[in-house]
């Protein structure tokens, strides 16, 4: 079984991820979540924040804007370090980065690898093109990943910008404000998720890597002294958090980045791998940020970014740890992790706590006035407390099916003798048994479950 596309066909089939502008023949690298989808990404973005945010009392929730001053990136290093190294076949002008091209063919990981390193492995193995199976490059050139925007309406006084890269810049630089509006003591963190944009090559691994992608991060401000022990429990907390999804601990493994590939800004990085379909690659990440942005920014802004212990009134730029999730890429995972094949049915084996429909309800015949009407008053009873969803298209094995698909974990089948007794038939999605519910214990019975 190739269960990257068994995984991928059923996210299409079922509503979870659609490709962009598919009418007009798509546009590479682009993606949009149908109605299950958003379900599931709204589920996982609210766990996120619960996990992580609302219930820690010195982690701060913050949202700021997609567009930046443009000093914002140039005092950050990204203007000129937020770089891939891009390679081009001479024969058939396809596109690559170069550490995609080498690990596929030797199957070995080279990141930190020099520009020089890497057109070195290229020449020396003769790696041909994937697409042509020709051995005619150019030369790796690097290539930056941050989108250019212009802000204006007249051509001729139009402002250079760019599309935000990552969420942390935003945070650096609201960080001031946060002093002076809530004065928090250290340690203490200022989180957001939201929309990023990086102008990536990627390797058509669906949303594992996109021109555009929701991320969450936090940025946890610190005494430079204890950056050792914050930064091992924000890696055990980013697991626990992992498992929590549902995630076999098994098929997750740290990596530490090596000098070479660490970024500009970093320390120490690890980065939480997953076993996807087609290997081991990063789902999250745990980066030691010294205190190098708030640095920058205050010597490039000119504004005292300082932080002044109320104890000793000593003044200091904190250090940062970050953890980072790709909440885009936690979708692939979770779809992954959950397709079960059986042998009459295919089932998302989701966590009910991140599901998109919690609950699917049945009217067993569809052309009986009477079930439907009750069924509709299950229906409205169960949808202001749990997302739920009407189903009355098919046979109910076919239903069944269906909801098993959209990873549902629990069915409701309205039948004749619920007009007499007042319960309906509750269907368990991942053992399939049926047990017997009064209506008026539904919402106890399945928060009770959640």
């Amino acid at each position: 079984m190739d269960l990257f596309k068994q995984v991928t066909a059923l996210a299409k089939r079922r509503g979870f991820i659609f490709p962009g502008s598919e009418i007009y023949g798509g546009l590479a690298n682009t993606y949009d979540y149908g109605p299950l989808g958003v379900e599931l990404l709204r589920n996982l973005r609210n766990y996120w924040w619960e996990f992580f945010v609302s219930t820690r009392e010195n982690i701060y929730g913050l949202e700021t804007s997609v567009l930046m001053n443009p000093k914002v990136w140039e005092a950050s290093g990204h203007t000129s370090s937020f770089t891939d190294a891009l390679i081009e076949c001479k024969q058939c002008h396809t596109r690559t980065r170069a550490d995609h091209l080498i690990e596929d063919k030797l199957k070995t990981k080279v990141e930190g690898k020099s520009l020089a390193e890497l057109n070195e492995i290229i020449t020396t193995k003769k790696i041909a093109c994937p697409s042509c199976g020709q051995f005619n490059w150019t030369e790796a050139k690097k290539f930056n990943l941050l989108f250019e925007t212009h802000i204006g309406i007249v051509p001729e006084n139009k402002s250079l910008a760019y599309l935000r890269g990552e969420t942390a810049q935003g945070m650096f630089v609201d960080f001031k404000q946060i002093l002076d509006t809530f004065a928090p003591k250290l340690p203490f963190g200022l989180a957001q998720s939201g929309k990023v944009f990086r102008n990536e090559i990627t390797k058509g691994q669906q949303v594992f890597r996109t021109l555009e992608f929701d991320l969450a991060e936090f940025e946890y401000y610190i005494d430079a002294k204890t950056w050792e022990k914050e930064f091992e429990y924000w890696q055990s907390e980013i697991e626990k958090f992992a498992v929590s999804l549902g995630v076999n601990k098994k098929k997750l493994k740290w990596r530490a980045h090596d000098q070479k590939e660490l970024a500009h800004y970093s320390k120490r990085t690890e980065d939480l791998e997953y076993e996807f379909p087609f290997g081991f690659k990063e789902w999250f990440a745990c980066a030691y940020r010294t205190d190098f942005d708030l640095k920058n920014h205050m010597e490039k802004s000119g504004v005292d970014l300082r932080y002044t212990d109320p104890y000793t009134q000593e003044k200091f730029i904190p250090h940062v740890i970050e953890p980072t999730f790709g909440l885009s890429r936690s979708i692939l995972v979770l779809l992954t992790e959950a397709y079960t094949e059986e042998k009459d049915r295919v089932v998302l084996k989701l966590t009910p706590r991140l599901a998109p429909f919690k609950v699917a309800v049945f009217p067993l015949l569809p052309n009986k006035p009477e079930l439907v009407t009750a069924a509709r008053q299950v229906f409205k009873l169960l949808s202001p407390k749990f997302t739920t969803a009407w189903d009355d298209g098919g046979n109910i094995g076919k239903r069944y099916r269906r909801q098993d698909e959209a990873g549902t974990p629990w069915c409701i089948t309205v039948d004749f003798d619920s007009l007499k007794d007042k319960a309906v038939t509750v269907r368990d999605r991942d053992t399939m048994k049926q047990e017997r519910i009064k209506i008026d214990q539904l919402v106890n019975y399945f928060q009770e479950k959640l």
